[in-house]
């Protein structure tokens, strides 16, 4: 991918995603590591996948690598079961991974928000044999109603991420139009008005949209942006997606807010895996 001087996007900013890139260090070391590699936003998938509601010290851990490292936690994921594994989310899956769900929304959301995170992302779940869709759909918009709020007492935002069919076959938002229906049925409920669409610009290009006319329907009511090459999931510049044309349109479409590195190092370590994107662009601003 060429470089992003000349482009729109190199006034945006940009977030690692710690469940994915510098997984070779213990989870305590990553944000320091973000940090040697110049970044000064980090985020982060719910790091304790056994545990909706981890001990206190763990907790406190974690929050203190990263205010000892210095950098910002813009982004956390409420809990979603095995991620990575076969789990997809929780909220939507009826019983044990549900109430766990509802457990998790409080804690989460406290957590990120003693660090100053605003974005909860919410992870739908799979579709599950023997259960009514309809009877799933329902859960889910109780279990968002509650995040919503959770997220409004932080002064933040609930986030709904649409996922790929090829990699998530039972998973039901697979496409943009179907993430944003979510997202206004969660602000009809609550009125709050903040839930907001996730664009992954791999999951949406896997499942083959228009990328750009995704963006110029749905930037308005998106309120996080994540990015990965394809094929691979790797770093800009090693599939074939147009991401710094995509990242420019995201910036004229008014987007200004992080823009989530999500993508896989490959056969490396994550500290060369940014090769694409200069110094200067990865300080938090």
């Amino acid at each position: 991918m060429p470089g992003l001087e000349s482009s729109a996007a190199a006034e945006q900013r940009f977030t690692v995603n710690l469940s994915i890139l510098f997984t070779e260090l213990p989870l305590l070391e990553r944000p320091a590591a973000a940090a040697a590699a110049g970044f000064g936003a980090v985020e982060l998938w719910w790091p304790w996948v056994d545990s909706p509601t981890p001990e206190r010290s763990e907790l406190d851990a974690l929050k203190g690598a990263i205010e000892d490292a210095g950098v910002r936690l813009t982004g956390l994921n409420l809990y979603a079961g095995q991620l990575p594994g076969p789990d997809r989310g929780a909220l939507s899956v009826p019983g044990a991974e549900s109430e766990r769900f509802r457990a998790n929304v409080e804690v989460a959301a406290g957590f990120a928000g003693s660090l100053g995170c605003t974005a909860l992302n919410a992870l739908y779940g799979n579709r599950v044999d023997g259960v009514d869709p309809a009877e799933q759909d329902a859960l889910a918009l109780e279990n968002l109603v509650l995040a919503a709020r959770a997220a409004d007492r932080i002064g933040g935002v609930v986030l709904i991420e649409t996922l790929n069919r090829p990699e998530s076959p039972r998973y039901p938002l697979v496409s943009a139009e179907a993430g944003v229906a979510v997202v206004d049925k969660v602000n009809e409920a609550t009125g709050l008005g903040n839930t907001r669409f996730l664009m992954d610009l791999y999951h949406l290009s896997m499942n083959g949209e228009d990328l750009p006319s995704v963006i110029e329907r749905y930037t308005a009511r998106t309120g996080h942006v994540q990015i990965a090459d394809n094929p691979g999931r790797g770093a800009p510049g090693t599939g074939s997606l147009p991401l710094r044309e995509l990242l420019g349109l995201l910036a004229k479409a008014g987007y200004d807010g992080p823009v989530g590195l999500e993508y896989k190092p490959g056969d490396r370590p994550s500290a060369e895996a940014f090769d694409w994107l200069p110094p200067e662009a990865r300080a938090a601003r």
